[in-house]
């Protein structure tokens, strides 16, 4: 393990888990760790399990079997809402991040702070939002202009970043980042690379499904490899190559 690995217990362990959909056993009995301050990559063909593994951690799948433990306390997620009162951050493909709303509100989405308003009724407290919203930011050394525009008209960059400083701010205990860089320009897709580097600092454990292999070697501490729904296999990413995690993808010999 890296040394951050070394010196914690894990943030996350996974114990046999196993989803069946019908005849077809999606993942089948798969046991996984992730550290604080680890950044692990999960990687694997299509239809090898990666999604399904990570939505049985995100909540969305309840598991068939095994256990799912966080910093050593065994936790059942019947939602998404579960996992993120948890702790457990899941970073999707398309954000999640409601287009029409400001960063300020996407932070604070379904978790907004109300003022009093004529001594009686409440309202939305949208000063604050904007106010916490530019710290955490800051924290993350993230600078987006005019954060009071609505999320549709920010690049896809800025899009992640205000995702992945509402999960810093809510203290996340582990970040998963599905397909991160899809879609993304080069100058962006550095951009979140150095958001990722950047959670590893604050000792948040991040889990990575890409099909970016130079992403994940570029960020990742350690590759997991699925293969039809089994872990075929795991590397430190200083100790492999990327010939040698395709091998363990498609299950051949590594390339010479």
């Amino acid at each position: 393990m890296n040394q951050a690995a070394n010196q914690h217990k894990p943030a996350l362990r996974v114990e046999n888990l196993t989803k069946r959909f019908g005849g077809l056993v999606a993942v089948d009995n798969v046991s996984l760790e992730v550290y604080p301050g680890e950044v692990v990559g999960l990687l694997g063909d299509n239809g090898a399990g990666k999604s399904t593994l990570i939505k049985m951690i995100s909540g969305v799948h309840r598991p068939d079997g095994g256990h799912i433990y966080l910093e050593d306390r065994e936790i059942t997620l019947a939602s998404p809402q579960d996992a993120r009162s948890l702790g457990i951050e899941t970073i999707y493909q398309d954000l999640a991040l409601c287009e029409n709303l400001d960063a300020g509100v996407n932070i604070f989405l379904g978790r907004e702070p109300m003022k009093p308003m004529f001594g009686v009724f409440k309202q939305v407290d949208r000063k604050h939002m904007l106010e916490e919203s530019e710290k955490v930011l800051d924290r993350l050394d993230i600078h987006i202009p005019g954060l009071n525009r609505p999320i549709r008209e920010m690049s896809g960059g800025q899009r992640q970043a205000v995702a992945i400083a509402r999960a810093v701010y809510w203290n996340a205990q582990l970040v998963i980042m599905d397909e991160p860089t899809a879609a993304l320009g080069v100058p962006e897709q550095r951009k979140v690379l150095e958001l990722v580097r950047t959670l590893r600092e604050h000792e948040v454990p991040v889990i990575i499904i890409s099909h970016n292999l130079q992403d994940v070697f570029a960020v990742a501490d350690r590759a997991v490899v699925m293969r039809r729904g089994h872990l075929a296999g795991e590397r430190m990413i200083k100790d492999t190559t990327s010939d040698e995690i395709v091998s363990l993808m498609i299950g051949g010999d590594p390339i010479a």
